[in-house]
């Protein structure tokens, strides 16, 4: 009789054991998850119109937030002029001379005309308005690849900050649309961008 109490209480024991390890295992997860979220990835999803139609409405997508600096031609989201998170295309960055438009009705950037083709929203033209911008050392000029229905840099051009964004605002980098699934993209930086010095 001894014996199978005895067998009793170690079968008892490695129940709770185990159940003990799987919790663990599971409050690890959960905080490895909540680490990854706050410093390394971050999920969002699209609200508006901006950026079709390389991103749609209610589209999500991953952002990398240790991606480092921004480049021309990243989509970037970034604590935006109203305090939200926005995203956006890089097409300035510091010290850049960001003009619109040529004959053509392309932008230029340091005297590169954009060919933006690849990403515009089909019909759209690269601006219905004109500028002539140098950006300052440590901000970004962004816009929408839907030109007529984002509010971007050009936007908020008569605002404190002239339209800029800090570099130190932006969030992170566009790097998948994972859903829908049957959209899912891997982004990569347009090198029509390459061109530009």
């Amino acid at each position: 009789m001894a014996v199978t109490k005895k067998a009793e209480g170690v079968g008892k024991e490695k129940k709770k054991s185990g159940f003990r390890e799987t919790l663990l295992l599971l409050v690890m997860g959960v905080g490895i998850a909540l680490l990854l979220q706050t410093f390394v990835v971050g999920s969002f999803y699209i609200p508006s119109e901006s950026m079709e139609n390389t991103l749609l409405i209610n589209d999500r997508v991953f952002v990398n937030k240790l991606a480092g600096k921004p480049e021309r031609g990243d989509i970037v989201v970034f604590k935006g002029w109203n305090g939200e998170d926005t995203i956006k295309r890089v097409i300035g960055v510091g010290g850049d001379r960001v003009k619109c438009c040529d004959a053509k009705k392309r932008i230029s950037v340091n005297g590169t005309p954009l060919d933006e083709e690849s990403y515009l929203y089909p019909g759209d033209y690269p601006s219905d308005e004109k500028f002539d911008i140098k950006v300052p050392a440590g901000k970004l000029w962004l816009m929408g690849d839907h030109r007529s229905a984002s509010a971007d840099s050009r936007a908020h051009v008569e605002e404190p900050g002239d339209g800029f964004i800090s570099e130190d605002a932006v969030i992170g980098k566009a790097v998948v649309r994972y859903w829908p699934l049957n959209r899912g993209y891997l982004f990569s930086r347009p090198d029509i961008f390459d061109k530009v010095k």
